[in-house]
């Protein structure tokens, strides 16, 4: 059979790329055709996309494949998800997209909830809640009697809105759309009376679609303009981590994965949500995942707290290496400081390194003085805090959890998985660390007939990029941590099985 190639469209919140992604004799191979920024637009006093320069970094994406000289099959976007477009009566774009970070939907939940409860908010939708949610946004816009939103007769999510702009054919995605706390898990469907509360027409969501789907064909001025044809557009997992969940490589259901990253995302796949009183109080969420599975996960913080650290040493005229980070933890003593990652004095200090001294010496802790005492401190916390969500998850899974895969960027940080692999005594099965882009190619093969099912994708997977696995070491040590960790943060300590 003839080898097809697919076009990957992977949008994120600071940057986009191009991949292309081919299936060899049952192997995927991938390569990167262009990387461009993403930029916000400060129009006021909003914070808005550049839709426009999407698209068009999109069409140079196109030019690109077109030298590579291979046929393309189809083509597929993701993006982050809860960002919205709004379309005119004819068609057209209604002003840029505000952007999640904007301040207009501060305290709006809270506004929100005196029309309808928060407990039924979450009973309909199952999705955790956070101010910037698509329902909140649509409520925000609705209180300021917004002219576009009144104007508005369809809205697209964000990749559903760019692949509107290359075909012409509006669809709403159902991995993305489960983002907004607008859907109904169980019905798969949106929740009217949530958009009638906030004073919105629910005739602005269209039909739900379901990854996998075609969309439609590149339309002429397009296909002309880059020489390829009318591709076909298919319908991916349009948002970023449900297409990067499709892409671990688990052999059976009886995994937690970890998709690793600046922030941090645990979770299960379960056939069924699971909405009940204790995941409400734990704040867990249910999103949309590819066949018609979901995605039950928590949000945690991840190497943000790194991140913000190199930032902090940086204005000091300091940079490091990542190996260079590693060794240095090496030369402290362990679990002398310890934080809980998700503190609200870490969400955006001025300054992370203050923040994390400040919670060490509010806590009577020995208070990191050094650089490699404050990436033992992050890297030891993260790990711990794993633990805890993964102890959550055991109690409300209904399956076994064998096995934690590590997807994203932090699959390539051996020192955090083996210290996962400690403090959860479970073992740890690192990559890829380009998940989301190989989900959204794989669900292309799929789509094309190339691959039949999930199952399927995950061994092609697993037999074309490299994995790691960590064992679990030192257990009765992490096991005494944990109970610190616990009685630091002043979390709910738990039992757990595999723990001494």
């Amino acid at each position: 059979m003839k080898n097809k190639s697919f076009l990957a469209f992977d949008l994120g919140a600071t940057s986009g790329r191009t991949i292309l992604g081919t299936i060899e004799q049952g192997r995927l191979q991938m390569k990167e055709l262009s990387r461009f920024p993403n930029h916000v637009l400060q129009i006021g006093n909003h914070i808005h996309w550049n839709i426009y320069s999407l698209f068009e970094h999109l069409k140079e994406g196109l030019v690109a494949a077109k030298r590579e000289g291979v046929e393309i099959a189809s083509i597929g976007i993701d993006t982050w998800g809860v960002d919205f477009v709004l379309l005119a009566e004819d068609g057209s774009i209604l002003g840029a997209p505000y952007a999640y970070r904007d301040p207009h939907t501060v305290d709006m939940p809270e506004k929100y909830f005196e029309l309808i409860s928060r407990e039924k908010v979450y009973e309909l939708t199952g999705i955790q809640v956070m101010n910037f949610n698509s329902l909140y946004q649509l409520f925000a816009l609705s209180l300021a009697n917004n002219s576009l939103l009144k104007s508005a007769k369809d809205m697209l999510f964000i990749p559903d809105a760019l692949a509107y702009m290359l075909t012409g054919n509006k669809v709403v995605e159902y991995t993305v759309a489960s983002t907004s706390q607008l859907l109904n898990p169980r019905t798969k469907q949106f929740e009217s009376e949530l958009l009638s509360k906030a004073g919105v027409s629910p005739s602005i969501l269209g039909e739900i679609v379901m990854p996998g789907q075609l969309i439609g064909t590149l339309k002429e001025d397009i296909a002309l303009e880059s020489e390829l044809g009318k591709i076909n557009v298919i319908a991916v997992a349009g948002h970023d981590t449900a297409a990067a969940v499709a892409a671990v490589p688990a052999t059976n259901e009886n995994f937690a994965y970890l998709s690793s990253g600046t922030w941090s995302l645990m979770g299960i796949e379960v056939k069924e949500p699971i909405i009940n009183e204790e995941t409400f109080d734990l704040n867990f969420t249910n999103e949309g995942g590819i066949e018609g599975t979901t995605r039950f996960l928590k949000n945690i913080t991840g190497m943000w707290l790194l991140e913000q650290c190199l930032k902090d040493w940086k204005t000091q005229g300091i940079t490091y290496a990542y190996e260079k980070l590693v060794q240095m933890t090496a030369s402290v003593p362990a679990f002398q400081s310890l934080i809980d990652p998700d503190h609200s004095s870490f969400a955006n200090p001025s300054c992370m390194t203050t923040a994390i001294a400040t919670y060490c010496r509010n806590t009577n802790q020995i208070v990191p003085s050094t650089h490699a005492e404050f990436v033992r401190c992050i890297f030891e916390s993260l790990s711990l805090k794993y633990n805890y969500v993964l102890g959550k998850l055991k109690n409300l899974s209904p399956f076994a959890i064998e096995k934690l895969h590590v997807i994203g960027g932090g699959s390539k940080n051996p020192l955090l998985n083996q210290w996962t692999a400690n403090a959860t005594g479970i073992n740890v099965i690192a990559g890829p660390s380009e998940a989301t882009a190989i989900g959204n190619i794989m669900i292309q093969a799929k789509a094309a007939g190339d691959v039949s099912s999930l199952h399927e994708m995950r061994q092609i997977i697993a037999n074309s990029v490299p994995l790691d696995e960590f064992t679990p070491e030192n257990s009765f040590v992490w096991n005494e941590a944990y109970e610190k960790f616990l009685d630091i943060t002043q979390l709910q300590k738990e039992t757990f099985e595999n723990q001494i």
